[in-house]
């Protein structure tokens, strides 16, 4: 099933829309609580989860009196500062905590801001309960997206990336006959332009300069190796039911074209706005609808120039390696997942180089036996062996 199918009729709510969100601390979720906070008339907080960072859990559920909260990071789960939370609220422990709040009978919208892999779970669950995904955890789609398109009932899946939320936007009264190809923006990353041989001596710090977006960490560091349009290349195959050579990467170094659509005649239609995820979660939030604006308005007349550019691969090997696993399908682009989590981190902790990060995701594929995707527990087991190959294959870099 495509996102054409999935986003085509999902119904209009009466009364606030009541959402839990989860992974509430990170950059997703704070831009999600702000336009919660804009817009209280219309969106209720019910359910919040962190990972470690209770005294902010606890802060939010005071402000947006929440009735549920979990913390995914048992050793937190004794936190003093947890005795505030509000009178009645309901406070669980540990990751399947935090996915049984996906399945609450009282949330509309499940917001799944959780980084990485450890995402899936809670939204798959959160599809099978049969509650609206606004999803800004696209390895949920790179790893499991065969079998979490298939719950996916009409108007209930619906992208936070600002990438696929364009897309969508696009695609609203097309058919899905018509698509020829699709253009995935790219902001280029902070070494954009940068030869190969210079990419060998960057630091973290160097990699986390993103010139127009303010993200978290892991996926700052891959926007730079390009990674992070890699996996939504993938993301896309799967949400518009569009071939992995469809998908184009555009370098656009202004941010300011979310993506196109380009049709069988000929016609592009793109999205456009500021560089402000709050844009994405509120359409996400509010889809059919659209409400005031929680972004600054651009005044196009003084707007810089749009400029574009090819993404080089042979530079930024990632995105190839990514590309690659789409065309593979099964469970190759789970492998190649936990690989880059696990090379991406041993880069932010100065335990490898940049163009490490490539080389242990290189590796690892080489070394997966592709199997057809059949359940959640066997993409938990491709990502530890994945993820135990990867830390092997540091160890081999560093000696």
């Amino acid at each position: 099933m495509s996102i054409f199918e999935t986003f085509s009729s999902r119904v209009r709510r009466n009364g606030p829309v009541r959402v839990a969100i989860l992974g509430c601390s990170g950059s997703i979720g704070t831009q999600t609580l702000d336009v919660c906070r804009r817009h209280a008339d219309r969106v209720r907080v019910v359910a919040l989860s962190v990972n470690a960072s209770t005294e902010f859990l606890v802060s939010a559920a005071r402000e947006f009196g929440c009735a549920h909260v979990a913390v995914s990071d048992v050793r937190h789960a004794a936190d003093p500062v947890l005795v505030e939370l509000p009178h009645g609220c309901a406070c669980g422990a540990g990751p399947d905590a935090v996915t049984e709040l996906a399945c609450l009978p009282e949330v509309d919208v499940v917001v799944n801001a959780l980084v990485g892999f450890a995402g899936m779970h809670a939204g798959h669950a959160a599809l099978r309960a049969g509650k609206s995904l606004a999803y800004a955890n696209k390895e949920s789609i790179v790893c499991g997206g065969d079998l979490l398109m298939p719950l996916a009932r009409p108007g209930m899946l619906i992208p936070v990336d600002s990438e696929h939320s364009a897309i969508y936007q696009c695609l609203v009264g097309e058919s899905p006959k018509s698509v020829h190809r699709i253009w995935l923006t790219c902001s280029g990353g902070p070494f954009y332009g940068r030869p190969r041989e210079e990419l060998a001596g960057v630091t973290a710090a160097d990699a986390l300069a993103h010139p127009t977006w303010t993200m978290g960490e892991k996926i700052t560091i891959d926007s730079a190796t390009l990674m992070n349009k890699g996996l939504e290349v993938i993301e896309a195959h799967h949400l518009f039911d569009q071939p992995i050579d469809a998908i184009r990467v555009l370098v656009h170094r202004q941010s300011k074209i979310h993506s196109m659509v380009e049709f069988a005649d000929g016609v592009v239609k793109a999205q456009l706005g500021g560089s402000d995820m709050r844009a994405p979660i509120q359409y996400a939030l509010s889809y059919p609808e659209r409400w005031e604006a929680s972004v600054d308005r651009i005044d196009w007349c003084s707007a810089d120039p749009l400029t574009f550019g090819e993404a080089d691969e042979s530079a930024f090997g990632c995105l190839a390696l990514a590309r690659e696993a789409g065309r593979v399908g099964g469970t190759l682009p789970c492998a190649m997942n936990a690989a880059n989590e696990v090379a991406n981190a041993s880069f932010r902790q100065g335990l490898c180089g940049f163009l490490d990060i490539e080389r242990v995701v290189a590796s690892v594929m080489e070394r997966t036996e592709v199997e057809r995707v059949e359940s959640l527990e066997q993409l938990d087991e491709v990502d530890a062996r994945a993820r135990a190959l990867a830390h092997d294959v540091l160890s081999e870099v560093r000696s």
